[in-house]
C-alpha cells in the first residue's frame, strides 16, 4: 500500500530536534511505500503564530533533504471545511454548542475539589445547547462567545491499536467532551488534525507520545464522523542527556550544543555547528529505531530501505552528543576530496591557491579521519597552508629545550635531506642512537616546529607536501624561540 504521512508542526517557534525526527520517521514511512510526504502548518492559533517559524521549519526540511511532495497546506486556509464538519456532528447530535464562561468552568472545578471533567456526568449541569431551550440556544448563538464540544459517550471502552505500543484501551469516564471549536471560530488541534488526515487521506499519523492522551478522543471523532481511521505511531521522547525529562533547548545551551537544524535568531543549528545533513538525518534515525543489527552508518537511502516500525522503540531515546558527533564523522569520512571542501570556502580557497587539485586530494584525503565536523577542517588544514603562530609550551618543557634544540639543527643541516622524508627519518633514527635521544622524543620534537603541538597526520607526509624550503623554515623558526 501507498502511504501518505503527514508533518503536521504548529509555527509557534523554530523546529526542534524533536520535530525533526517526527518529520523523519514520517519522510521514511512514506518513502519505503513509494508513496507520499506531505507537509502541513497547523496554524489556527493565529496568537501563537512566530513569526519567521514556518521559513524555518521548511528550511529545516530542505537542508535535511526531507522534501515534501505536498504543501505546505495551511490549515488557516481550510476554516471552511472544519465548519461544515462541525455542522455535520451538531447535526447528528454528537457535538453541542457550549455557551460556559471561564468563571463557570472554575467554579464548576472549585466545586468539585479540581476534579471537574466535562463530560456524561456534568454537561446537563452547564450551559449548552443540551440544557437550553432552542429559542435561547439560537439566541446565544447569535451573540457569539461560544464554543463547540464532541459527545463523549458513556460508559464505553475505546481500544485502538498503536503500530508502536499495540492494543491500547481507553475508558470514556476518564474522557472530556473536547472542544472542538473555539469560541473564535477555529478549530482545535483535535477537530483540524482528524478532518485534514481524512481529507488528505493520510494513512498513517506519526507523531510524539505527547498527544497519546488525545488518541481516544480522535478515535471517536473518526466513528463520529463515520470514517476509518488511520494507522497511529506515537513516538517516545528525545530525553536530555542526563538526569530526567525531554530535551529542551535550556538542557542543550548547558551541555553544548545545538538543538535546531539551522539557525534561529541568534541560536546556531546543527548545520552552523558544522554537521553535514547526512549525519544529522542518520543520527536522528537511531534516536529510537534500530533494525536489530550493529549497523549505525546510513545514508538516507539506506534508511528508506532499511526502515520498518517494528524497529521504533517504546522507551524514550537519550541524546548524546558525542554519539551524534561521531555519526557525522562517518559520514565526512567517506565524502570526496571536492565534498569535504564543499563545507568549507576558506579550505578551498587556500588550497587551490597553494597546491594542484592531485595534492589538494591527498590532503583532504589525510585529515578527513580526523574530522567530526566541517568547523574541524580549517584546524586540520593549518598545518598544510601556514606556519605556527604559537607552540605549545608544556611540550617544550616535557622534552627538553636542549633535545629539541639538537634534534632541529640536526634537521637544518641538509636541505638534501629534508627533501627526502624517507631518508630523513632513518638519518634521525640513527641520530637518536647515537645521542642517546628517544625516536619519540625526536618526532614531538620535529613535529613541534611543523605544526605547534603534537596532533595532525603523519609528520613525514606533512614534510612531503609542503616541502623542504618551508619545512627549513618552520624549523628555524622554533630554534630561533627557544
Amino acid at each position: 500500500m501507498l502511504e501518505r504521512a503527514r508533518f503536521a508542526p504548529s509555527p509557534t517557534g523554530p523546529l526542534h530536534i524533536g520535530g525533526l525526527r517526527t518529520a523523519l520517521f514520517n519522510f521514511l514511512v512514506a518513502k519505503k511505500s513509494g508513496g507520499s510526504f506531505i507537509l502541513r502548518i497547523e496554524d489556527t492559533d493565529a496568537k501563537r503564530t512566530v513569526k519567521g517559524a514556518e521559513k524555518h521549519i521548511i528550511d529545516s526540511l530542505k537542508w535535511l533533504g526531507l522534501d515534501f511532495d505536498e504543501g505546505p497546506v495551511r490549515q488557516s486556509s481550510r476554516g471552511n471545511l472544519y465548519k461544515k464538519s462541525v455542522s455535520i456532528l451538531i447535526e447528528k447530535g454528537l457535538a453541542y454548542y457550549a455557551f460556559d464562561t471561564p468563571n463557570d468552568l472554575e467554579k464548576a472545578r472549585e466545586q468539585s475539589g479540581g476534579n471537574f471533567k466535562y463530560n456524561f456526568t456534568t454537561r446537563m449541569e452547564m450551559s449548552n445547547s443540551l440544557t437550553l431551550t432552542n429559542d435561547e440556544t439560537e439566541s446565544r448563538i447569535q451573540r457569539g462567545g461560544y464554543s463547540v464540544r464532541m459527545v463523549v459517550p458513556e460508559k464505553r471502552t475505546i481500544k485502538v491499536v498503536d503500530q508502536v505500543r499495540g492494543g491500547l484501551s481507553f475508558s470514556s469516564e476518564e474522557l472530556e467532551d473536547k472542544i472542538i471549536m473555539k469560541s473564535d471560530g477555529m478549530p482545535t488541534y483535535h477537530l483540524a488534525n482528524v478532518v485534514d488526515d481524512h481529507d488528505m487521506k493520510i494513512t498513517s499519523v506519526i507523531r510524539g507520545e505527547e498527544w497519546l492522551s488525545s488518541l481516544p478522543s480522535h478515535v471517536l471523532l473518526y466513528e463520529h464522523f463515520g470514517w476509518t481511521p488511520p494507522k497511529f505511531y506515537h513516538l517516545p521522547l528525545i530525553l536530555k542527556s542526563s538526569g530526567a525529562g525531554k530535551l529542551s533547548k535550556r538542557d542543550a545551551d548547558e551541555q553544548g550544543h545545538p538543538v535546531f537544524a539551522v539557525k534561529w535568531e541568534e541560536s546556531a543549528g546543527f548545520k552552523e555547528a558544522g554537521f553535514t545533513s547526512e549525519g544529522l538525518v542518520n543520527y536522528l534515525a537511531l534516536l529510537g529505531w534500530n533494525n536489530s543489527s550493529d549497523k549505525e552508518k546510513y545514508k538516507l537511502f539506506e534508511l528508506i530501505d532499511e526502515f520498518n516500525d517494528s524497529g521504533i522503540n517504546k522507551s524514550g531515546a537519550r541524546f548524546d552528543y558525542k554519539k551524534a558527533l561521531w555519526i557525522n564523522h562517518l559520514h565526512i569520512k567517506d565524502f570526496s576530496a571536492e565534498k569535504v571542501l564543499a563545507l568549507s570556502e576558506k579550505a578551498a580557497t587556500q588550497l587551490g591557491e597553494k597546491y594542484s587539485p592531485e595534492i589538494t586530494e591527498e590532503i583532504i584525503d589525510l585529515i578527513k579521519e580526523r574530522l567530526n565536523t566541517a568547523l574541524d577542517i580549517d584546524k586540520e588544514l593549518a598545518v598544510f597552508t601556514s606556519q605556527p603562530k604559537e607552540y605549545d609550551s608544556g611540550v617544550i618543557e616535557k622534552i627538553n629545550r636542549e633535545i629539541i634544540f639538537d634534534v632541529l639543527n640536526f634537521c637544518k643541516l641538509s636541505e638534501e635531506l629534508v627533501s627526502n622524508p624517507k631518508a630523513l627519518k632513518e638519518q634521525l633514527m640513527s641520530f637518536g642512537s647515537e645521542k642517546g635521544i628517544s625516536f619519540g622524543n625526536i618526532m614531538k620534537s620535529l613535529r613541534l616546529s611543523l605544526v605547534g603541538n603534537l596532533s595532525g597526520p603523519d609528520l613525514f607526509k606533512i614534510i612531503e607536501i609542503i616541502g623542504p624550503e618551508e619545512t627549513l623554515h618552520r624549523i628555524e623558526s622554533l630554534t630561533n624561540k627557544i
